[in-house]
């Protein structure tokens, strides 16, 4: 019996298939196929580089095995496997505890995502390069008045095709061509904007929220496409950034740009299913007229969503962002941070985390709560989900 030792795993159930973690990996121990993202065991150092920058936590996994999966083994996994029962080994050495090597191996950063535990069932992985779902353009419209933020409201039908998809998911868009070595691109992942029924109740079509990105190249594909047009789309992907479907949970959105996308399909949801939790937004922007879904949003009842629009660059105004709203705010967020009922959902550009993190800090020491305790215990019972990019 060989020693048993730790292998570092990527669920494929939550993966994304980002590739960042790949881009990351300074020794090139990750590569992926038209499935899966996989670490080579042979070559991988247990550096942990890739582990702060995965927006999901799909990448700290792993499992204390006696002889490593092979990369033809993980290529094939669906789900990740259980922990095997494994005995402690007597060598002429003292032999690590299969205790010690399990607590060492879930030391990467932040804590594993988790689904909230009644959330529905995703389905994930269904299309992927090799045999991507083909859906037609139905709209392409302009959701901002700002020439130097130019946001999309995308919507794709798969047609005939089944394209099962929940609110928080995310889709990859392949742009068409080759790179510079004649590859075809990689997907580029958006997060669905639309409820799990469609866009149009009842159609099953899907929705993205795009923004221009100079010399972006899926951003600028997508932006400048025409009705009728023809977009290969792998996915569904993300298995944890979900909603609960208990009506009286409260929703504790904070987001900034396209990071609206994943809430407004929260939104739409909670609408359509009359859920009576109610919802609180803290969604910011440079002004009105570079927020997406300014115009709707003021159309949703306070009852539905309770919302805070911030801006750091009106005219003849102190700069304000979302942290600093929160603050404003306390009385209401420790009240939401104190009932058991709350989820709370980040979403936007990475900067915006440590502004979040300081003012939700401040506010739970307010109510004599270390704030890394509370946040760990809400990720544990799946009510605490950040994806940023």
């Amino acid at each position: 019996m060989n020693k048993p030792v730790k292998q570092h795993l990527i669920d494929p159930e939550i993966c994304i298939r980002c590739y960042t973690c790949e881009n990351t990996c300074p020794i090139q121990a990750i590569e992926h196929d038209d499935n899966n993202v996989v670490v080579n065991a042979d070559i991988c150092n247990f550096c942990m580089d890739c582990i702060p920058v995965c927006p999901t936590g799909s990448i700290d996994e792993w499992r204390v095995v006696e002889t490593p999966y092979t990369l033809e083994q993980q290529y094939q996994m669906e789900e990740l496997p259980e922990q095997e029962d494994i005995e402690t080994v007597a060598t002429d050495e003292a032999a690590d505890p299969i205790e010690e090597l399990l607590a060492e191996a879930h030391k990467g950063a932040g804590g594993k995502a988790r689904a909230p535990a009644n959330a529905g069932k995703p389905t994930v992985n269904m299309y992927n390069l090799s045999r991507p779902a083909k859906m037609t353009v139905q709209g392409n419209y302009a959701l901002t008045d700002d020439p130097d933020h130019d946001v999309r409201h995308i919507i794709l039908d798969p047609g005939g095709l089944p394209f099962p998809v929940l609110e928080g998911q995310s889709v990859g868009i392949i742009p068409p061509g080759v790179d510079a070595d004649g590859n075809a691109h990689l997907p580029r992942l958006y997060s669905v904007s639309s409820p799990r029924d469609g866009e149009r109740p009842g159609y099953h079509n899907i929705s993205l929220t795009v923004k221009r990105e100079d010399k972006g190249l899926a951003s600028n594909y997508l932006c400048d496409l025409e009705q009728g047009s023809t977009v290969d789309v792998t996915g569904p992907f993300g298995a944890t950034f979900l909603m609960p479907s208990q009506s009286d949970a409260h929703l504790l959105l904070i987001c900034t740009g396209t990071g609206s996308a994943p809430m407004r399909a929260f939104t739409m949801q909670r609408q359509r299913s009359g859920a009576t939790g109610g919802m609180t937004m803290f969604f910011g922007a440079r002004t009105p007229k570079s927020l997406p879904y300014f115009g709707p949003l003021k159309k949703v009842p306070e009852s539905v969503l309770k919302q805070h629009l911030v801006f750091s660059r009106l005219p003849d105004q102190d700069k304000e962002y979302v942290q600093d709203r929160i603050v404003t705010e306390q009385e209401a967020v420790a009240e939401l941070l104190g009932d058991p009922r709350t989820y709370i959902y980040i979403c936007g550009l990475r900067g915006m985390e440590d502004g979040v993190e300081r003012a939700m800090t401040s506010i739970a020491e307010s109510m004599g709560i270390q704030w890394i305790a509370l946040r760990d215990t809400m990720r544990e019972e799946g009510r605490y989900h950040v994806e940023t990019y």
